[in-house]
């Protein structure tokens, strides 16, 4: 089953469309009056002036819809839908249940939601907490009129950080985080004094994906502790390769992982220096780097200079070290 959504176009975001793809490598296909892009398992459709989207559900159709809308938007193609249900919450938000908060390890807070979770088993693997101030009821984002999200701003701006599914069971109807307490951080003071029965908006999912190569490097801090774990534990037995973690040995339980792939702890200023020293092979090889965005940058560069085509490589920046920046 499918859905499909249209609009009208200025001639003009032809142009923008075939940018983007050939930017981001999304396969194109000459269709009658046009072309057609595969996009995140759906399809943008432009034929003439007309433009057609189709996704696999409501959700993905939405995704596609607002991002269509941000890149035709920024081109100066104001796209014009045939319909936009306007006021309503956007089908990639749920409202979730607090059921219960423990200590997952000495630096990382677990949190549980509850409710209909089955939409967050596919198309991504993290997902964006909505949390609003203190003190104040929630405001959630709506569907505007131009069919993206209008989001609360001003007093009732939300808090809106990203993590990873760290388990989840559709059937029970539950979904866990973990969160890192790094001092001063807002959602690690909200997992200390959430209370059970707290609505939680989440969004998404989004990011992030099982790699499906031979062989698997890993790199990463704390912050990338949960995505490491979970991808670890969904890798093919078959897998090769390495993990090596900037994280306490306390925090680092005995993943679960493929026989083939080994598992370190390696001090956060050390990290480099273990990229560097990866010895990689020639073919079906990916290397995932996340932490902060000097680790980020800096990874990088050395993949790019190792000759690593972007399709072999996931690096993403998850926080900013603040005082490193401000000794550059």
């Amino acid at each position: 089953m499918s859905v499909s959504l249209t609009a009208c176009l200025p001639g003009c975001a032809a142009v923008a469309l075939l940018a983007r793809a050939e930017a981001d490598d999304w396969p194109v296909r000459a269709v009658p009056g046009g072309f057609a892009v595969q996009v995140w398992g759906g399809e943008v459709r432009l034929s003439g002036l007309e433009l057609r989207l189709e996704a696999a559900d409501a959700c993905q159709l939405f995704v596609l819809q607002e991002a269509m809308t941000l890149l035709f938007e920024a081109a100066g193609a104001r796209p014009v839908w045939e319909r936009v249900a306007t006021g309503d919450l956007p089908p990639t938000l749920s409202l979730l249940r607090v059921e219960g908060v423990r200590d997952a390890s000495p630096s990382f807070r677990r949190v549980r939601l509850t409710g209909n979770v089955s939409r967050f088993a596919n198309g991504g693997l993290h997902v964006r907490l909505l949390l609003p101030p203190e003190g104040r009821p929630p405001e959630w984002p709506v569907i505007a009129a131009s069919g993206r999200t209008r989001w609360p701003e001003g007093a009732a701006a939300l808090h809106a950080p990203v993590y990873t599914i760290r388990a989840l069971d559709p059937r029970q109807r539950w979904l866990e985080i973990d969160i890192f307490q790094h001092p001063g951080g807002r959602t690690a003071r909200w997992s200390r004094e959430v209370q059970p029965g707290a609505v939680v908006g989440v969004m998404g999912p989004g990011g992030g994906w099982i790699p499906e190569a031979g062989f698997c490097a890993f790199f990463g801090d704390e912050t990338a502790l949960p995505a490491i774990a979970r991808i670890l534990a969904a890798l093919p037995p078959t897998t090769r390769g390495a993990a090596h973690l900037s994280v306490r040995s306390s925090d680092l339980p005995d993943l679960p992982r493929p026989p083939g792939l080994s598992l370190a702890c390696v001090a956060r200023p050390r990290l480099l220096e273990s990229l560097e020293r990866l010895d990689l092979p020639d073919a079906d090889r990916l290397v995932w780097v996340a932490g902060d965005r000097g680790l980020a940058d800096a990874a990088r560069d050395r993949l790019r200079g190792r000759g690593l085509h972007k399709r072999e490589m996931s690096v993403a920046a998850y926080w900013q070290d603040q005082a490193a920046e401000s000794r550059a």
